[in-house]
This record gives structure tokens, C-alpha cells and sequence, in this order.
């Protein structure tokens, strides 16, 4: 019974650790593709150093925040010039904008924010980075169990006996068989049998049988998880507006 229990912790720990490492891969290739890149002028030296150090902590999964030009004084031209390099966005902190540059800023689709607060800079730009990650649909698992026995079907087909442990097997749900190695089957459950009776649902202390198709590799000892996808939330992703927003932080 111990050995059985450490088999199951050690696939478990297996699966958990594949599952972080395709995370983290996806998290890498994420923040190589996407960038926020700033142009912050501010009323002294002090406030730029503030600034930069707090944007330089701020932290956004798959986005890279980066101020490619920094200054004291009102936003020039050369500062909107710059912003064309990067994400064409201007931040200003207790600075105006210099005359007549309210056409030019609209002709090139810069966008010119001016803050009075920094918290309230810091967070703006933290939910424009967030808007950049496009929404991803995230994985639930609805049920696990272990197999207890094997049954063929067909040349090809086998019968999963299998012991619920957790949440609801369900028919029609989608599935997967685990090995000490990893996933090593995804299906949906057609059909689900509790000794001869055709159900629609197992639950946990009860034992089922999964009738799966096309897949003969399994061995007792392996673990089923069911699992369904979610959609990931619904992002608009920031653009420059080609404005000079004035934010009072209020």
C-alpha cells in the first residue's frame, strides 16, 4: 500500500513539473515577443530616479516594461521623436507639454500622458502592459482517478477500470491517462459502465469502467484526470491614441 501510495505521488510529481516547465517556456517566449517601451519626462532629477526605480520593480508575466529615453522638464518634440523607437507612449510626471505640438502628437499616433501622482502612473501602466497578453484559455481539472484494471475491448480498444478518487467522471468529458512518464493519452469518455449498468457519472469511492478507443498502452497503476478548458478573460489591447491625456490622478 505505501509503494502504491509514493508510485502515485511520484507520477503526480512528474505531471506537476512538465506542466510548470511548458509555463515557464510559454512565459519566455511571451515576454520576448511583447514590449512596453516608455519615454518618461519628469520636474527633476529625483523624480525620474523615483520613477525609473519603481517601473524597473513592476512586474507583468509576459510583458517586458522598459523606458528607452528619460529627462527633466516640459515634453518636446525630440521626446515624441523618441517615442516613435518604442511603444509610442510619452509619460509625463507634474511637466507640461511644450506649444503646439497637440497636431503633431495626433498626425503620429503618439499617445502624451501627464500624471500629477505616481502611484497612479505606476498603476496606469501596469494595466496597459496587462492589456498587451492576449487572453489564453486555462485548463480546471474536474476529477481524477487510478486504474485498477484493465479489460479489452478490441484489438485496438481496452475498458479502463478505474477507482474515483476526486471530483466527478463524467461521460462526454475530456480525459487523459498519465503514466510514471507524463500524459500518454487524451480522449473524451464515450461511455462509462458501473459493473454492467451504463452511467452517466462516477464519483469519488466508486469504480467505473472507461471504454477508450484507438489506445491499448495503459497499465494499472496509471492515472485517469479529467479536465475541461475555461476561457482565459477578454483583454483590449492598449494602442496609442494620438492624444495629450491629462490624468489629475483623482
Amino acid at each position: 500500500m505505501a509503494h502504491a501510495k509514493e508510485a502515485h505521488k511520484s507520477r503526480q510529481r512528474i505531471v506537476d513539473r512538465s506542466t510548470t516547465a511548458f509555463k515557464v517556456m510559454k512565459d519566455l517566449e511571451a515576454s520576448a515577443a511583447r514590449k512596453l517601451e516608455l519615454v518618461l519626462k519628469c520636474d527633476s532629477f529625483g523624480s525620474v530616479e523615483a520613477v525609473e526605480a519603481i517601473l524597473g520593480k513592476l512586474k507583468v508575466p509576459g510583458v517586458a516594461i522598459q523606458v528607452i529615453h528619460s529627462g527633466v522638464g516640459a515634453v518636446s518634440k525630440s521626446d515624441l521623436v523618441m517615442a516613435l523607437s518604442g511603444s509610442r507612449l510619452v509619460l509625463g510626471f507634474n511637466v507640461p507639454v511644450m506649444p503646439k505640438l497637440g497636431q503633431w502628437v495626433k498626425e503620429h499616433g503618439v499617445e502624451v500622458r501627464l500624471y500629477q501622482v505616481i502611484y497612479r502612473l505606476v498603476e496606469d501602466i501596469r494595466k496597459t502592459a496587462e492589456s498587451l497578453v492576449p487572453s489564453e484559455p486555462e485548463e480546471r481539472i474536474t476529477a481524477r482517478g487510478k486504474i485498477i484494471a484493465l479489460f479489452k475491448s478490441s484489438h485496438r480498444d481496452i475498458i479502463l477500470g478505474c477507482q474515483v478518487n476526486e471530483g466527478v467522471i463524467a461521460l462526454g468529458s475530456a480525459f487523459r491517462v498519465i503514466s510514471a512518464m507524463g500524459p500518454i493519452h487524451t480522449g473524451r469518455i464515450a461511455s462509462l459502465h458501473i459493473e454492467k449498468d451504463e452511467v452517466k457519472e462516477a464519483r469519488p469511492g466508486q469504480q467505473v469502467g472507461i471504454k477508450v478507443e484507438n489506445f491499448n498502452q495503459a497499465k494499472i497503476g496509471d492515472l485517469v484526470e479529467c479536465f475541461e478548458t475555461v476561457a482565459g478573460r477578454k483583454n483590449q489591447p492598449w494602442g496609442p491614441v494620438g492624444e495629450i491625456l491629462h490624468v489629475d490622478g483623482k
